[in-house]
Order: C-alpha cells, then structure tokens, then sequence
C-alpha cells in the first residue's frame, strides 16, 4: 500500500509519478523500496487517470457497505427464529428430566 501512497502524495502535489519520486518519498519515509514493486507500479499507472480513479474509489465503498447492510437485515429473523427454537429445545429438555425424578 505505501508504493500506491507514494504515487497519490505526488499526485496530490502536482508532481509526475516516476520511479525516481516514488522511491524517493519510500526512502524518506524509512521504507526500504523494491526496485521491481516501483516498476510495476509506473507501469500500472500508466495511462490511468488517477483522479477518475479516485472518483470511482470513493463510490465503490458507498455501494459495498449498502450490500451488507441488506443481508445483515435479512439474516435477522433467521437468527431470531434459532434462538427461539434453542429455549423451545431447552425447555423441552427440562420437562424431560423433571420427568426422571417424579
């Protein structure tokens, strides 16, 4: 993730993103940079346009969370219905065993 940071503070400052700036901002972080992760990262980067990327980032997230939110919902009454069908067994349980004793 600090390679991707890297490259977002020198476009959030208006810098080009190089393999040079990249591993120079890891190096004043006291990251020890790979040669080969910064490689790969320039050349993923290459073509994108990195704020469209941000833009569509910051949507994804809205939408993820939305999905949850809707399963937790419908798993509601499943977990209320084993609850009650686990005191139902409990009790059942119990008359069983008072019937051992008398």
């Amino acid at each position: 993730m600090e390679y991707i940071y890297a490259a977002l503070i020198l476009h959030n400052a208006g810098k080009d993103v190089t393999e040079e700036a990249v591993g120079a901002i890891l190096t004043a972080a006291g990251i020890e940079s790979d040669e080969n992760r910064v490689k790969a990262l320039i050349a993923a980067l290459d073509g994108v346009d990195i704020e469209d990327a941000i833009s569509r980032a910051a949507v994804a997230p809205a939408a993820a969370a939305a999905a949850p939110a809707a399963v937790a919902a419908e798993a509601a009454p499943a977990e209320e219905e084993a609850e009650e069908e686990e005191e139902a067994d409990e009790e059942g349980g119990m008359a069983g065993l008072g019937a051992l004793f008398g």
